[in-house]
């Protein structure tokens, strides 16, 4: 059972979801605020713990070897299994950072299509073996991935790399780049997101 803590909409009886995976280190109280910087009312958010205990946080994988990357997954794909007050096509997955990977591992992999899958400072595991598995509906997933051009951790070069590979591949994905390091880039950045959620739901 996934640590994770529900934050409901400020309209009531919605049915859209963000489902909200942190970075390495980080854990779901980081993110308490995310709903307020959305500022998105007709959204509910569900912050997850990744399973594995980090120095005082939480880690998804092991950064050095991506051990753990198929367990994660695994228990994100029961998540969504077990959310059935949500219906899928509802839903939208989000990651920071080591979050970000597993977000891109859900939308290409997750046998059922979501409402969007958005990434932040992230990168693919493995993108050719990630391609060779696509689900049924990973194509017609709908993805935002953004970056930094001055990220030190995971160097933007790489990170176009395998984007370039994926949309290659069919991956539907819209590629923003920022001037920043392994960050939020503030109002400038939150609002690119916002926009793209909106239009995952087709509301003004």
């Amino acid at each position: 059972m996934m640590d994770t803590r529900f934050i409901p909409a400020a309209e009531p009886d919605s049915r859209r979801l963000m489902i909200v995976l942190h970075g390495l280190g980080d854990s779901l109280e980081g993110w308490l605020g995310w709903p307020q910087a959305m500022r998105l009312p007709w959204l509910n958010y569900l912050l997850v713990n990744a399973p594995e205990p980090y120095y005082g946080g939480f880690s998804w994988y092991d950064i050095q070897s991506g051990l753990g990357i198929e367990r994660s997954r695994k228990m994100l794909f029961e998540l969504l299994d077990g959310l059935t007050e949500f219906p899928a096509e509802q839903i939208v997955f989000f990651g920071f950072s080591q979050g970000c990977l597993l977000a891109i591992e859900v939308g290409a992999r997750y046998p059922r299509r979501l409402a969007g899958i958005a990434g932040i400072s992230g990168y693919a595991h493995e993108p050719e073996k990630l391609i060779q598995q696509f689900s049924p509906v990973a194509r017609q997933q709908r993805f935002l991935i953004t970056h930094g051009t001055q990220d030190p951790l995971i160097p933007i070069q790489m990170a176009r790399k395998q984007i370039a590979l994926l949309q290659k591949a069919g991956l539907q994905i819209t590629w923003r780049e920022f001037v920043k390091a392994h960050t939020i880039a503030g109002e400038e950045e939150v609002a690119v997101i916002r926009e793209f959620v909106r239009g995952c739901y087709a509301v003004s």
